[in-house]
Parts: C-alpha cells; sequence; structure tokens
C-alpha cells in the first residue's frame, strides 16, 4: 500500500539524531520553555528572517493568540477563507468573533486581491490569508499593503506553507503576525504537537508572549486577559532543530516530486495544480476531476492512499445548521466536489512516484 504519507520513513532517517536530541532534553531535567524552546525559536525566526518567534502547543492555537494579539474580541469580523479544514474558523469563534468567509481563486485554491477587498469594504476588523497546499498566495505582498492602507491587521496562516517565498521572502513575514504548525505531517513537523507565531513587532511578540502563558507579566501575575496554557515542549523544540536544517532540501524533494507528477500525468478528465517555483513547497498535491470519488475508489484498488483536503466548505459544517444558508462561495463550493490529494512527501522513491502516475493514467472513467 503507497501511504498519503510515511511519517516512519522520515523518523528512521534522523533516527540518531532524533534520540540524541530526546537525550539531551531527558538529562537536562528541564521539560517545558526551557533552552530547546529558546533555540528554537531563535533558529526558525532567523530562518524566516522574521524578528520574533513565539512558540505554543498548536497551530490552531497560534492563529487564535495571534488574532488575540492583534486585538480581535468578541463579535469583531474576521474575514477567511472556507476551504482549509475550519481550522482559522475554530480560531474565530473560540475568540467569539464572527468569520466573514472570502472565496478562493479556482486555480490557485487561494484567496485573492479582490476578495480580501471586498470584505475590508464589508467593515472585516482583521484578515487571515492561508497559503493553502504549500503554495504562498501570489497576491499577499498587495493583499498586506492593502490591509496596511485600510488599516486592517493581517495574519498569515502558514501551517502548510514553511519555507514558501516570493521573490525571497519567505511567507510569514508579509503581515501583521504569522501562524505556523508543526504537526508531524507538515513540511516542518515535530513528533507531536506544535505550532508557532511570527511577528516582526516587539509589541505583538509581547503580547504573544503572555497569551500563551495565562496571560502572566512575571510569574503567577496575570496582567493580560485572554491567556491560556499554550507552550510547546522541549522535547518537540529538540527534535524540530534536528528536521528545520533540512527543510529546504526536504521542500526541494517535494518540489521535484510535483513536477514530476505535473510532466508525467496526462488524462483528459485531470486538472493539474499551477507548477510554480520557491512559491510553492507542495505541502499537499492536490489535482482535480469531476469523477473526484471513482478515481479514488480506483486508487484505492491499486493500494495508492489518497485523502480530500477539504470536502465540507467551513460554513456548510453541520455544527453550525443553517446559521449561514445564506452564504454561497462557486469555486470553494466546486473545488469541494472535486480536490483529491495525490501522495507527496520527501521520502517517496522515484519507483513509488512513478507508480502513482501509472495508476492514475491507467484511470478509465
Amino acid at each position: 500500500m503507497q501511504q498519503l504519507n510515511n511519517l516512519s520513513s522520515r523518523i528512521a532517517a534522523y533516527q540518531p539524531q532524533i534520540k540524541a536530541a530526546v537525550d539531551r532534553v531527558i538529562s537536562s531535567g528541564w521539560l517545558v520553555l526551557g533552552p530547546e524552546v529558546k533555540t528554537f525559536e531563535q533558529q526558525f525566526a532567523a530562518y524566516l528572517n522574521a524578528r520574533h518567534c513565539v512558540s505554543v502547543a498548536n497551530g490552531t492555537d497560534a492563529i487564535e493568540i495571534g488574532l488575540k494579539a492583534l486585538g480581535i474580541e468578541k463579535g469583531d469580523r474576521v474575514a477567511t477563507v472556507a476551504n482549509a479544514g475550519a481550522y482559522t474558523t475554530t480560531a474565530v469563534l473560540a475568540i467569539g468573533a464572527e468569520p466573514y468567509f472570502m472565496d478562493v481563486d479556482v486555480n490557485t485554491h487561494v484567496a485573492t486581491l479582490a476578495g480580501v477587498r471586498a470584505a475590508i469594504e464589508a467593515g472585516v476588523k482583521s484578515v487571515v490569508v492561508t497559503h493553502l497546499y504549500g503554495l504562498a498566495v501570489p497576491e499577499i505582498a498587495q493583499i498586506a499593503g492593502l490591509c496596511a492602507d485600510s488599516k486592517v491587521s493581517l495574519l498569515e496562516d502558514c501551517a502548510q506553507a514553511h519555507g514558501a517565498a516570493i521573490d525571497g521572502k519567505r511567507v510569514g513575514t508579509f503581515g501583521d503576525i504569522a501562524s505556523f504548525s508543526f504537526y508531524p505531517t507538515k513540511n516542518l513537523g515535530a513528533l507531536g504537537d506544535g505550532g508557532a507565531v511570527v511577528t516582526n513587532s516587539d509589541v505583538l511578540a509581547e503580547r504573544v508572549l503572555a497569551l500563551r502563558q495565562y496571560g502572566w507579566a512575571s510569574k503567577y501575575t496575570v496582567k493580560t486577559a485572554g491567556g491560556r496554557n499554550s507552550r510547546l515542549d522541549e522535547m518537540q523544540a529538540a527534535i524540530l532543530s534536528v528536521f528545520l536544517p533540512r527543510l529546504d532540501e526536504a521542500n526541494a524533494r517535494r518540489r521535484e516530486i510535483a513536477t514530476y507528477y505535473s510532466s508525467h500525468i496526462h488524462h483528459p478528465d485531470i486538472v493539474l495544480p499551477q507548477n510554480r517555483g520557491t512559491e510553492y513547497v507542495a505541502h499537499l498535491f492536490v489535482i482535480r476531476s469531476a469523477h473526484r470519488d471513482a478515481l479514488r475508489e480506483h486508487l484505492r484498488a491499486e493500494g495508492i492512499g489518497s485523502d480530500i483536503h477539504y470536502p465540507i466548505p467551513d460554513y456548510r459544517q453541520p455544527v453550525f445548521e443553517d446559521r449561514y444558508s445564506d452564504v454561497q462561495l462557486p469555486s470553494t463550493e466546486q473545488l469541494a466536489k472535486e480536490i483529491l490529494t495525490l501522495p507527496c512527501y520527501p521520502e517517496m522513491t522515484d519507483d513509488e512516484v512513478a507508480r502513482v502516475v501509472a495508476v492514475v493514467n491507467g484511470w478509465r472513467v
């Protein structure tokens, strides 16, 4: 069976370094917010060319805490796309704010300048732009400029785009603040949950530092409202420091696989994603087909894993019942019916990649 992602192969490749990192943490006796966390935060900030990285427990916490640091409160409206798994929507609702759903470009699957402009005109207080599937939002620089001119804060959700860049500038450094996830399957993944908030603002970094630990100004002195317990542990930080130096190499391999798919998959009923350079770090390779379910069944029968990222637009989630029944986003809804993710991870062998191509090309509608 060709898995969608094989974490065992990555762990095996780094086994000695992982063991050394874990042993170092255990020997130190310092397990939370210690030197390993500080070192990783400094390393990741330097990698992104950002002033501050503040680690937290997971990527969704990073969005929520990032929005709180930006001043988002109960009742505020926050713009977000609805095709990215409801993670931003979950964070917005946890604050008591209200999501304003933007449609996406049907080819890139991400937010557009026009969509952000419409959201700002509708009165949102903040915009969350998701760099989905590893693709840097093509118009992110223009979106950042528009938000700044409109005095609307911008949070970049970079959970699937570690290392993606436009003209040499890494995602996570265009907006006011950014969120990252280090879930194990991410391009930079830990061996458990983890996340980070990144910013170039000293003021926002101080707020995030307080919010991730009870709102403390100093130990046991709560000064900032809305704080919580959201901390990256020392062991995960040490493991992330093992993986970080080879992130660009791993991303290059992902792009190599994606390029092979794009140049070798030839099927009249399949739409391939746009092939880009360093703007794309191939977190997921997502194709489209009007006969998606039949293709997925064919892949399953041939032993090829696949998945749908994501099958239900946020505003159609059953938890909302008919709350957003008036929302209709044509591109988002079309994509939810057509998208399918193929295996794409750095440890795939050339033979495994070629077999996926052969099976896809062998599909008959």
